[in-house]
């Protein structure tokens, strides 16, 4: 394909920060229409991700408050990323190993710099079957 990450990547994705509210990353997810927010500490680095699930799962289900708790309780540490000048085979693998269906792409002092989700690939690669092929194997989770 001879495509790296941030050619393929959605640019400067909604971000929050571990010490946002869960009811500030759940509006973020309504207002921007997305599952995944990337989380940053206060250096703007990539600390954790926190989907919709996370947050059904880890605060509603266990009857917390979502003003009063935060992204760091919901949030997946350390999530899966690459490197935006990561080739995007390199990318897609992890995806598929990992059955994840977004993955930060992140610059060389792990700051957030884009988002390569599904449709991401779906779009911009730009032979049909390796892409289908592609949205087909991470999505067997």
């Amino acid at each position: 394909m001879n495509l790296n990450c941030g050619e393929i990547m959605t640019r400067d994705p909604a971000c929050c920060s571990a010490s946002d509210s869960v009811r500030r990353a759940a509006e973020l997810m309504r207002d921007i229409d997305v599952g995944p927010i990337p989380v940053l500490d206060e250096d703007s680095r990539l600390v954790g991700i926190v989907t919709d699930r996370d947050l059904v799962l880890n605060v509603l289900a266990r009857g917390l408050d979502a003003e009063d708790t935060k992204v760091s309780l919901a949030m997946t540490n350390d999530p899966v990323s690459c490197k935006e000048d990561e080739a995007i085979e390199e990318a897609l693998e992890r995806m598929e190993t990992y059955q994840i269906r977004r993955l930060p792409v992140v610059d060389s002092d792990e700051r957030v710099v884009g988002i390569i989700a599904q449709a991401d690939i779906a779009t911009r690669i730009e032979d049909p079957e390796v892409a289908g092929e592609v949205v087909q194997e991470v999505s067997k989770g």
